[in-house]
C-alpha cells in the first residue's frame, strides 16, 4: 500500500473540501430578494465566493445601493438563512470522496482550517458523512487570529499531534497559501475552487498548483 510522504493533510473548506457555492448563493439571493435586487449568477457567486457573505451581498448591490442599507443586517440575514439549508445543494468535489478514502485508510489524519465560522463550519461537516473521521476542524473564531496568519495551521497540527513541516495544506485562496507557506507547510493550489478570473496563481508561490481532487490524489500516492 503507497503511504504519503505527509503525516497529514489539511483542508481549506469552502471551494476546496466542499463546492458550498450552490448554498451560499441561495442565502445571498434571497435576501436580495427580500430587497428587491436581482439574483446572482452561478459565475458572480464562484467568483466571489471565498470573500464571505458580506462580498456576496456587495456583488449584488451598485454602490450607492450598499450605501442605501445597512449591509451589517444583510450580511447576518445571509447567514442565518445559510446556517438553516447548509446541505441542500452543496457536496464535495468530484474525486474528494476517493481522496479522503484513501488518506483514512492509511490511517493519515486530515482536517480543516477555515476563515468559516465555528456555527456553520461544525454542523456542515457533520452533515457531509461521505467524508468521515475528520480529526480536526478549525474555524474563523476558534483563535484570535486567522488565515492568512499561520497561528490557525498551527494549532490544528497541535490537535493531531503532527509538525507542521510535514502537513499539507489545500486551498482555493491566496490567504491560504500565505498562511500554509508561513506556517512552514508544503502548499497546494486547489485550481478548482472559488478563484477569481484575474488572479494570476504563480503569484501565490505555492508548491503546487492542482487542477481537481483527483490530481491531488495522483501527486499524493506517487
Amino acid at each position: 500500500m503507497t503511504q504519503s510522504r505527509f503525516a497529514a493533510v489539511l483542508f481549506d473548506l469552502d471551494g476546496t473540501l466542499l463546492d458550498t457555492a450552490p448554498d451560499l448563493g441561495a442565502a445571498a439571493n434571497h435576501v436580495l430578494a427580500q430587497i428587491g435586487k436581482a439574483p446572482l449568477s452561478d459565475f458572480v457567486i464562484r467568483q466571489t465566493a471565498s470573500d464571505g457573505a458580506l462580498a456576496l451581498i456587495k456583488a449584488g448591490l451598485s454602490e450607492t445601493e450598499q450605501a442605501q442599507h445597512d449591509l451589517t443586517v444583510l450580511r447576518q440575514q445571509l447567514l442565518d438563512h445559510y446556517a438553516q439549508h447548509l446541505y441542500i445543494g452543496t457536496r464535495p468535489y468530484d474525486g474528494m470522496v476517493e481522496l479522503i478514502t484513501w488518506l483514512n485508510n492509511r490511517a493519515i489524519p486530515w482536517g480543516v482550517v477555515t476563515n468559516k465560522p465555528a456555527f456553520l463550519t461544525d454542523p456542515l461537516l457533520a452533515l457531509v458523512t461521505e467524508l468521515p473521521n475528520c480529526a480536526v476542524a478549525v474555524s474563523a473564531d476558534t483563535l484570535p487570529l486567522r488565515k492568512p496568519h499561520p497561528e490557525p495551521l498551527w494549532h490544528a497540527c497541535e490537535q493531531i499531534g503532527v509538525a507542521a513541516k510535514d502537513c499539507l495544506y489545500v486551498g482555493d485562496h491566496i490567504r491560504d497559501i500565505e498562511a500554509g507557506r508561513n506556517a512552514g507547510m508544503t502548499t497546494a493550489i486547489a485550481a478548482w475552487g472559488y478563484i477569481a478570473e484575474n488572479e494570476h496563481l504563480t503569484d501565490w508561490l505555492a508548491d503546487v498548483e492542482m487542477a481537481d481532487p483527483h490530481s491531488l490524489l495522483a501527486w499524493l500516492s506517487r
